[in-house]
């Protein structure tokens, strides 16, 4: 028997941006929203306490978060290691179940996008979280969001970046054929209606080594079966602000 995807259509929604993702943390219907951290990020952990990175996860460090959702992965890191957090998203509902999760906590969020300029100082935050998030932006924001977050880093500081990835992915090819969206590479979503960028891998890691010193690429795996799409495809990229810059 042929192998057949176990998709749902999904009824396109009519909020878009911030009023999409405040209606999905109040009443998620379209994506998976766990309390739980990430388990990437766990991984990432173990990486960074191998290469005898502890500075990065210390009590005096300070992790900033352009994307926190509900505050987990900011929540899991000061649980686990006693960092203090920044986190950015653009739902005043994710915001505000990140500050209930994460009473008393040396964290402090803001509702806001992350196009423009980050509100926090120079060479300040020991780790910077990019996980899912900056794809909703366009090139220039992009851009701009890359070099704030070298701006913001610390001399040695490390850039933790999940996001989409083209390459071999079915899902996104079908996107890109279908809704594609004004910027090259990009596509409109479907449920969201809004425009999302997808990188190959080489686009990401060039993008990327203009400003950071690129040390792990995890890529996703069984995103297709009997050339069917399964699940979307992403990548990992674990990257450094160079120390002597």
């Amino acid at each position: 028997m042929a192998y057949k995807p176990n998709f749902t259509h999904k009824k396109k929604r009519t909020q878009h941006g911030e009023t999409f993702w405040d209606a999905e943390y109040k009443n998620p219907t379209h994506l998976k929203l766990s309390t739980k951290q990430s388990e990437d990020l766990e991984k990432f952990t173990r990486w960074v306490l191998r290469r005898k990175r502890e500075d990065v996860l210390d009590p005096k460090a300070s992790v900033l978060d352009v994307g926190c959702g509900n505050g987990r992965n900011l929540i899991f890191l000061t649980k686990e290691f006693g960092t203090k957090g920044i986190g950015y998203d653009i739902s005043k509902a994710a915001i505000a179940q990140a500050a209930a999760a994460s009473h008393k906590m040396p964290i402090r969020y803001t509702a806001r996008s992350i196009a423009g300029t980050l509100d926090v100082e120079d060479n300040s935050q020991a780790l910077i979280l990019d996980m899912m998030t900056s794809h909703f932006l366009n090139k220039a924001d992009r851009t701009n969001l890359r070099n704030e977050i070298f701006r913001t880093l610390e001399p040695g500081g490390l850039l933790f970046m999940k996001t989409f990835l083209k390459d071999e992915d079915l899902h996104t090819k079908r996107l890109l054929s279908e809704r594609p969206g004004t910027e090259p590479g990009s596509y409109i979503h479907p449920v969201m209606g809004v425009a999302e960028y997808v990188y190959s891998e080489e686009e990401l890691v060039t993008f990327l080594a203009e400003k950071f010193i690129v040390h792990k690429i995890y890529r996703s795996h069984q995103h297709s079966f009997h050339g069917q799409a399964r699940k979307r495809r992403t990548i990992t990229i674990y990257a450094e602000k160079d120390r002597f810059q």
